[in-house]
């Protein structure tokens, strides 16, 4: 089969960035069956309600939601199990000291196909307080009041 070029994304994670501050990104494959790929392939994927924890100096994702294959029959997996993660030994190392530090997590932020590979970005994250969200969201109507000031001006 012919590699398909570029990247394709899957599913993103918004809630992410408005619940984070989102401080350094890392690329991680996925461990996934024959099934969970042609799923994704049909983009049946869900992250809004995973997370990321460290084991024994391996990375896992739980909650991470892939549907089941419509043809898959019995070699479907559970949609919920959870998969491990792809990723260099020193990544890991350093996450695992980041993450001892109070205050952060890892989160995943997207799933996408890179050359016909499952990735999926993970972000180093520190908690937003509940401050931190209502200026953001300030932000944001600034921002689009102004485009809107802007697109008025401009028609006439």
């Amino acid at each position: 089969m012919a590699k398909e070029k570029g990247s394709r994304l899957i599913a993103n994670n918004k809630k992410a960035y408005h619940d984070y501050f989102i401080e350094e990104k890392y690329e991680a494959g996925i461990a996934l069956h024959g099934t969970e790929v042609k799923s994704l392939r049909m983009g049946k994927c869900s992250i809004k309600e995973s997370f990321i924890r460290i084991e024994q100096d391996e990375v896992y994702i739980y909650g991470m939601h892939i549907s089941p294959y419509e043809k898959g029959n019995i070699f479907n997996k559970d949609p919920l199990r959870v998969r491990k993660l792809l990723m260099h030994r020193f990544e890991i190392r350093r996450l695992q000291a980041k993450i001892a530090e109070k205050g952060y997590t890892l989160v995943p932020l997207q799933v996408y196909f890179k050359n016909s590979l499952v990735k999926v970005e993970i972000g180093l994250a520190k908690g937003k307080k509940l401050y931190d969200k209502r200026q953001d969201i300030a932000k944001k109507d600034q921002r689009r009041e102004a485009q809107r000031d802007f697109k008025v001006k401009n028609l006439y």
